[in-house]
């Protein structure tokens, strides 16, 4: 059994595998100001709320958008296996073939789900990640990172609408009544989520055409289950395209 982790801005996935098999996702929050000690212990706890032993961990690995917390989240695992992760980036084996101006640039998200969704989908393709960002990867048919678009996310985006507006209030999201709201909270709904599909639609038109192809597109991260029911495109949704790219990595790095 592995553990992997992935040190997002607003949330920490976290899960155990055995083989590329996950055998379970959990989520706590992200909070920058907390101990490798602190976030040992919720760890810990995590896995054996799930009916693991944390001795049976046999090694793991680390994606991160959060530089400082990179290195908090490998002592903290450090404590609970006695081993040191892996981190994705530079010495890492990926495979992945990436074009783009300065590679180094690229996200440790944005590797670990293009080396998943090539392993798992035909070529090429669109990766759309919906989190606190939402970005859109572009994968050729031969395999290559060509590039990505990347926005502000579903929540950032109504967050900052409350934040920066006198009269309209915090949501929470939800699946829209109609896509013309009679009411402040259903029009911000709608605003988000069909707004959000809309967009979704128009990003992939615009890189289909740009590449001249037909593409696979797959949607991941923990907005994409709300936004994409209500697009027109056929979208493959896999909640767990990161863990599983995390586990494919994790063996190919294995000594």
């Amino acid at each position: 059994m592995a553990l992997a982790i992935d040190i997002g801005n607003t949330n920490i996935v976290l899960g155990c595998f055995h083989g590329e098999e996950i055998e379970f996702i959990a989520r706590i929050a992200t909070e920058r100001n907390r101990t490798a000690e602190q976030y040992a212990a919720e760890i810990k706890s995590i896995i054996q709320l799930y009916d693991k032993d944390p001795k049976n961990i046999e090694g793991s690995i680390i994606s991160s958008v959060v530089p400082p917390l990179t290195t908090v989240l490998k002592h903290a695992v450090e404590r609970i296996t006695g081993k040191t992760p892996m981190i994705v980036g530079p010495g890492l084996k990926t495979g992945l073939n990436i074009k783009i101006d300065n590679p180094a640039q690229l996200g440790a998200d944005m590797v670990v789900t293009a080396v998943a969704g090539i392993r798992k989908y035909p070529l090429p393709q669109i990766i759309i990640d919906m989190g606190t960002a939402t970005t859109f990867s572009v994968i050729s048919g031969k395999g290559e990172f060509l590039g990505c678009s990347i926005m502000a996310g579903v929540n950032l985006s109504l967050n900052a609408l409350s934040g920066g507006t006198a009269q309209l209030p915090a949501i929470d999201l939800s699946n829209p009544k109609k896509v013309c709201g009679s009411n402040t909270i259903d029009s911000m709904t709608s605003g988000a989520v069909y707004g959000n599909a809309s967009m979704v639609d128009g990003m992939i038109d615009r890189l289909s055409e740009e590449l001249g192809e037909e593409m696979t597109v797959i949607a991941t991260g923990g907005i994409s289950k709300l936004i994409t029911p209500h697009c027109k495109h056929s979208i493959i949704l896999n909640d767990d395209l990161l863990l599983q790219g995390l586990a494919m990595l994790y063996y190919k790095n294995k000594k």
